[in-house]
């Protein structure tokens, strides 16, 4: 079990009265356990807060006058991790697979798998199907594609970045989960908080669903993924994005922090059980 106190700070001016969507707390679920957590607004503003219902990721809308907000948000998290051993997960076929992973096999708006299908078929058809195909799709990414901040903007595709073999977290993710669909295995875009980050920043990763459950996967590499706090999950960023807001405004500051506050703070691979999961 992994412990850790998070949180982030948002300041923006506002030119004209908006609505903010936010999307910043993280998930409550069977593998991670919210022991305290707190989301202040300031100015003090009335706030609608939604849940849905399948990935039970949290949102939080504020109706704005113009001028300056700022949204704070700590919360302190039990992690529940499942270890497994990596040779022993297999593919699932789709007609054996959960119905409700499959939206998880489309291309969608950031990662076009029908169009990455040849690239796919070409670089990873021939792998023995598994976690291990997934985990060579990472190598490739990580391999192959530099991470370069300020490469990409809020348009970059996954077709985009294995053209342009450059992106950041995000783009790394996008294309990972359209490898994984056009190889008719279900993935899943992950928002998050990461421990080690550096600078510290909102996190993106991936989830693959193989043997009977969804699999956590980062081809960045910049983190450890013990250190991984879901803050919500979707078929890719537009699902998931940390803030949305409509009107005007100005992002003046952003602050993130993650501190292991664990009993035991080794975030190495355990031997032989490398492969991650939620319940």
């Amino acid at each position: 079990m992994k412990k850790f106190k998070l949180g982030c700070q948002l300041n923006y001016t506002i030119s004209q009265p908006t609505t903010l969507l936010f999307n910043l707390q993280v998930v409550n679920n069977h593998c991670q356990n919210i022991l305290q957590e707190k989301l202040q607004l300031n100015p003090s503003l009335p706030r609608d807060e939604y849940i849905s219902s399948t990935e039970q990721n949290r949102f939080i809308r504020v109706n704005a006058p113009a001028g300056k907000i700022e949204i704070s948000y700590q919360a302190t998290v039990e992690l529940f991790h499942y270890y497994a051993k990596n040779n022993n997960i297999p593919e699932v076929p789709p007609a054996n697979l959960p119905l409700e992973t499959l939206p998880y096999l489309y291309p969608s708006r950031y990662c076009q798998s029908d169009l990455l299908f040849g690239l796919a078929e070409s670089e990873f058809g021939n792998i023995n199907p598994g976690y291990s195909r997934v985990m060579m799709i990472c190598d490739w990414i990580y391999d192959k594609v530099k991470y370069l901040s300020g490469s990409t903007n809020s348009q970059t595709s996954a077709f985009d970045t294995a053209t342009e073999r450059a992106g950041v977290c995000r783009d790394f993710a996008h294309l990972g989960i359209a490898f994984c669909r056009a190889l008719n295995i279900p993935a899943r875009f992950v928002s998050a908080y990461a421990y080690n980050l550096n600078p510290p920043d909102f996190h993106a990763c991936f989830e693959a669903y193989l043997g009977n459950r969804w699999y956590l996967f980062d081809p960045t590499k910049l983190v450890p993924l013990t250190g991984i706090i879901r803050i919500s999950t979707g078929l890719d960023a537009t699902d998931v994005s940390f803030a949305t807001l409509f009107g005007t405004f100005e992002m003046n500051n952003k602050h993130l922090f993650v501190e292991d506050i664990s009993d035991f703070k080794d975030h190495q691979k355990v031997k032989d059980f490398e492969a991650i999961a939620i319940y």
